[in-house]
């Protein structure tokens, strides 16, 4: 009894013990708490803010580091009070950016729930929860990188500029700091800008579309994008609807309501202006740039352009320009086939006049520049080869079961009248030489083969595909070309290949990735009988003076575009010329963009020493009798034809009355010697 008696003493005490040391720990950790609240109560209400941001220059290289922009230049910062803003802008401000403004205490909490919930249902980030004072503490001190560290930041300030200013105040440094675009900071910078008034004088629907821009001042730009400004525009004014700030009549109005756009001032005259417009997209679109930071975070973004070859480039296309109605338009894009990168790019013909880039525009039918696709899907699964011949003339073909039938037609109805080879079609851009090539071939191959060059436009499997009846855009089409270029490596196209901050730090860095896509065999074989359009008899005949180094290519006509698509093994270049509009063009302007092609190509390589294709493993050339397709021999009229074929698809037998078969190591050659051959003719006939 006196052990468990003094057992249970001693448990007793270490119990109180332990008790006392709880309520010591509590204590302890409620005075802490109670400190670091009032610590935070101080420095929330007497801690100085820090100075706002310094903006600087952000800059746009060249390869050489050339500077191709600063995008400081044109900054537009007027200031306005409140009182002198539009109500209608300030309205539309809070009901699509923060409802709940006048109600939070910079940070809103109640939102910040609302948008994870959002998030969590749909997986994804559906909603923003930043307030107007978390926006404006982000412009005002810190940077935009997305991390936690950050967004504590942020809702610090946020909290500081609630303690410091009234809500009005705040709502007056937020519309004049907040970035609309185009140089453009804040509201009245924005109105002049946009419609040529000051912003006490903003109309309705003048401030639902402002108020819809910051959200993203590319995508939402009414010069840049002008259908997803209006739907913005649209999306806003529910918003003052659902917030009572208008009625539904008013909504309707302003919705109806023809806004007129001040067109864009003029800049002083810049090289490479879509070029510079491309890169801020692809960095704030796909590398996650912020805006404000692009525009003024004294960003260094290194690029693939090389300022010389883009000098070419512009002034190619206003010399092949030169006397043609102001309305015609053109894109040019040239790219390194080794590596995908972009070296020059002119998406129209004046940038002050029109920003809109057609190097990207996806509405233009390549016509029988499509035609190498064709050839080098039939050439693939040896449904043709070089020796194959088909009859020039007005052809009906079946399709679909036979159900639909599809009469193509040559251009101005000129036909051979007779069976012609592949070469021979390629040159005279015969279009029954292709729908033959296509229906013996299957357009579904040809639609995967346009997939492995690059191509991602909408394309149908129809006997009229051959004849590049569905629309694709210059970008695609060069780089599609470059895979022939680069011996069937397809490379991945990259125009910024450095991002560093104002510090130096690397934000990106580009690594260009090369696939090969098709047997370099295939892309020489497609390539050498690319080169006879600038052979006589050849659509590109007339250019051919003008360039002095190995090059293949294929021009293009339809109603209302022209093309040329053609390359080196070190420069790929698509062409485009053509109305907006898709009026008609006549024969004069079809013939314009192989000129410009040409005077570029020379232009752009004069410091580079000609070099021909190299020839892989599994290519031979035969000596091929034209009349027939057959391999050429003494017993047939004329003289043979060196052609090209992938290793095993060359003919196996000799032209004339059951003229031989001819053992493999007879009729390959790598190197023919005509030489030899007529010892043999002489011989033969002995």
């Amino acid at each position: 009894m006196d052990r468990r008696t003094d057992k249970n003493a001693k448990s007793e005490r270490a119990s109180a013990k332990w008790s006392k040391l709880r309520r010591r720990i509590g204590w302890m950790t409620l005075l802490a708490l109670i400190s670091l609240a009032c610590a935070g109560y101080l420095l929330l209400k007497y801690a100085p803010l820090p100075a706002g941001a310094t903006m600087q220059s952000t800059r746009i290289l060249d390869a050489n580091g050339q500077t191709i922009a600063s995008l400081k230049g044109g900054v537009n910062r007027p200031t306005a009070k409140l009182a002198d803003i539009s109500p209608w802008l300030i309205k539309a401000t809070l009901a699509v950016e923060d409802r709940r403004f006048y109600e939070h205490a910079g940070v809103d909490w109640r939102g910040l729930a609302r948008a994870a919930w959002v998030d969590l249902r749909h997986m994804a980030k559906e909603q923003g929860a930043s307030t107007l004072t978390q926006q404006l503490a982000r412009n005002l001190y810190l940077s935009h990188e997305r991390t936690w560290t950050r967004k504590l930041k942020e809702a610090w300030y946020a909290g500081r500029l609630e303690q410091s200013f009234s809500k009005d105040e705040i709502l007056e440094l937020y519309l004049n700091q907040i970035y609309y675009g185009h140089g453009a900071y804040g509201a009245e910078a924005a109105s002049r800008l946009y419609f040529n008034k000051p912003a006490k004088e903003l109309t309705i629907a003048e401030s639902a579309l402002l108020a819809g821009i910051p959200k993203g001042p590319r995508y939402y730009s009414p010069h840049l994008n002008p259908k997803s400004s209006r739907a913005r525009q649209r999306k806003v004014l529910q918003a003052m609807r659902e917030t009572g700030q208008i009625t539904k009549l008013q909504a309707e109005r302003a919705a109806r309501e023809n806004v007129k756009v001040r067109a864009l001032p003029e800049e002083e005259e810049r090289a490479a202006p879509y070029f510079a417009e491309y890169v801020k997209k692809i960095a704030v679109e796909r590398l996650g740039i912020d805006e404000r930071l692009m525009n003024e975070g004294g960003l260094t973004i290194r690029t693939t352009l090389d300022l010389r070859v883009q000098r070419a480039a512009e002034a190619a296309v206003k010399k092949g320009l030169k006397g043609a109605a102001e309305e015609l338009q053109t894109a040019l894009i040239a790219v390194d086939p080794r590596n995908g990168y972009i070296k020059a790019m002119v998406g129209g013909r004046n940038f002050r006049v029109n920003q809109y880039n057609r190097v990207f525009a996806s509405s233009r039918q390549p016509g029988s520049s499509f035609k190498p696709i064709v050839y080098a899907a039939a050439l693939e699964n040896r449904t043709i080869t070089a020796a194959t011949r088909f009859r020039s003339e007005p052809t009906l073909f079946y399709f679909d079961g036979a159900r639909q039938i599809y009469r193509p037609s040559n251009y101005n109805g000129r036909y051979f009248h007779e069976e012609i080879g592949l070469r021979q079609a390629i040159a005279a851009s015969d279009n029954i030489y292709a729908v033959h090539t296509i229906m013996q071939a299957g357009p579904e191959n040809v639609i995967a083969m346009a997939r492995k060059l690059g191509i991602a436009s909408p394309l149908k499997a129809v006997p009229s595909l051959a004849l590049g009846t569905f629309p694709v855009s210059p970008f695609e089409m060069a780089y599609a070309f470059s895979v022939f270029a680069g011996g069937g490596i397809r490379a991945e196209p990259i125009a910024i290949t450095l991002v560093q901050d104002r510090r130096g730090k690397i934000l990106y860095e580009s690594h260009p990735r090369r696939e090969q896509v098709l047997e370099p065999a295939l892309a020489y074989v497609t390539t050498h009988l690319l080169k006879s359009v600038f052979e006589r008899g050849g659509t590109a005949r007339r250019v051919s003076k003008m360039l002095n180094r190995p090059v293949a290519g294929k021009s293009g006509t339809t109603d209302s575009d022209a093309w040329f698509v053609g390359y080196t093994p070190e420069l790929t270049t698509a062409v485009w010329v053509g109305y907006d509009r898709g009026r008609s063009i006549t024969s004069g302007e079809a013939h314009r963009a192989a000129p410009i092609f040409a005077q570029f190509t020379e232009e752009a390589l004069t410091d580079t020493p000609p070099k021909g294709f190299p020839m892989p493993e599994g290519v031979v050339h035969a000596y091929i009798d034209p009349s027939s397709g057959l391999l050429a021999s003494p017993a047939c009229p004329g003289e043979g034809t060196v052609e090209v074929f992938l290793q095993g698809t060359e003919p196996a037998r000799a032209c004339g009355p059951l003229g031989p078969v001819v053992e493999p190591e007879t009729r390959r050659s790598e190197q023919p010697n005509r030489h030899w051959w007529k010892k043999l003719r002489k011989w033969w006939r002995s």
